[in-house]
């Protein structure tokens, strides 16, 4: 049987050692990252969430649904406020009011607020909602920093909020948007 030394790589195919070492690292590196329990995000995975008020009442849903570069996020909204309203995911799924139990902007590469922000945005950073008159209001915002995975529906959850007023997309941490006004538990994948 031929002994292999552990620490020697040898020439592959014209391959220098070095580079045959680099390549076995990395090889190493994908099983790694492949056993470590967090589930990659593939287009047609959703999340949803119904929103309710403070008081309870139900004022619409959202969705997410994974493409191949990005979230699609479809906003189905009736019965708030007419006027601007800052619209985030948040990091924890837990919606009591006054909803600051949903936690901080989902922000997993520890960002800084806003599109105005050289260091932003938040992954849960939205463009503001601009809610009519009648209440009602079905948009589709694309968001390419948030993925429907292991992270954003990790052991806490996550969830989807609206607030009183218009995100500044500057002030760090939070927009100053406000109160929270409706917030919506994200569940999937559906």
């Amino acid at each position: 049987m031929p002994h292999f030394a552990p620490t020697r790589v040898t020439a592959l195919r014209g391959i220098r050692p070095s580079a045959a070492a680099a390549w076995l690292g990395m090889g190493v590196l994908s099983v790694a990252l492949l056993l470590s329990g967090t589930a990659a995000a593939a287009p047609g995975d959703t999340a949803s969430a119904a929103l309710a008020d403070a008081e309870g009442n139900d004022v619409g849903t959202v969705e997410l649904t994974e493409t191949h570069h990005g979230t699609l996020v479809v906003a189905k909204l009736k019965d708030l406020p007419e006027g601007a309203h800052a619209f985030h995911v948040h990091t924890t799924g837990l919606c009591e009011p006054p909803f600051t139990s949903a936690g901080g902007h989902y922000n997993p590469a520890s960002a800084k607020h806003g599109f105005g922000a050289e260091a932003g945005p938040h992954a849960g950073d939205m463009p503001n909602l601009y809610i009519p008159a009648a209440g009602e209001l079905t948009i589709e915002v694309f968001n390419a920093n948030v993925a429907v995975d292991d992270s954003l529906l990790d052991a806490d959850g996550a969830a989807v909020v609206i607030h009183a007023g218009a995100d500044d997309y500057e002030t760090d941490p939070t927009g100053n948007a406000g109160d929270r006004i409706a917030c919506g538990v994200l569940k999937g994948p559906n």
